[in-house]
């Protein structure tokens, strides 16, 4: 088979498991998001066991292209692309883990009356799939602008959080004995707050892979 064929072919696979990768994480983190909202505790231990099928996706395809760059020497454009994806699939296994917390949380919030600022928690994980979905989106599609405007999604999630945190320092102050509890919605909302900057740094990536510079994106 000629080099250059084969070459792409497994590419192609690289970018078939990334995808799957980042749809399973965008999965588990709606499966937490439904625990949340529906004090479901058996929906968040099933997430949280889904972590180490993340784990495996992630050591599998940077296996993968280790090889592809020891054996096919790729130069360019392809070598950059090559690069990214570890940064991607660092950045995906990071998010998986937020998800994780997140349905922690859920567990840990179960059968008790649920705080109002969990309202702020909600959005933010769901803007944080949806710059999940968009990120890939953009990277498939070696999409630069397309990795620009996802990144620019971040700036909603820190809003969020901004929020919660005033609401919960309030919460605090008034009902002291809800601080332990409070607390943890704090270290869940900084948690989520991460996600969005890990899914940044993904399209960060995609910008050096298309256009060949650094830019931070976000600051």
């Amino acid at each position: 088979m000629n080099t250059r064929i084969f070459f792409l072919e497994e590419l192609n696979r690289l970018r078939h498991d990334i995808l799957s990768m980042a749809s399973r994480v965008e999965e588990d983190l709606g499966k937490a998001l439904t625990a949340l909202r529906e004090n479901d505790r058996e929906l968040a231990k099933e997430v949280r066991a889904g972590d180490a099928v993340i784990n495996a996706m992630q050591l599998k395809i940077e296996d993968q292209a280790a090889i592809l760059i020891a054996t096919q020497q790729p130069v360019a454009r392809d070598l950059r692309e090559l690069v990214t994806i570890f940064k991607l699939t660092g950045s995906l296994e990071r998010a998986g883990d937020y998800g994780v917390h997140l349905a922690k949380a859920a567990a840990n919030l179960s059968g008790e009356a649920p705080f109002r600022s969990l309202e702020h928690l909600e959005r933010m994980a769901e803007t944080g799939r949806e710059m999940i979905r968009s990120s890939i989106s953009a990277y498939l599609n070696q999409d630069a602008e397309a990795a620009r405007k996802t990144a620019a999604l971040d700036d909603g999630i820190d809003k969020e959080h901004k929020a919660l945190t005033e609401e919960v320092l309030t919460l605090m102050k008034e009902q002291p004995e809800l601080i332990k509890k409070a607390a943890d919605l704090l270290k869940t909302s900084g948690f989520l707050e991460r996600l969005g900057d890990h899914i940044t740094n993904i399209c960060e990536g995609i910008i050096y892979m298309t256009e060949g510079r650094h830019e931070e994106l976000n600051e």
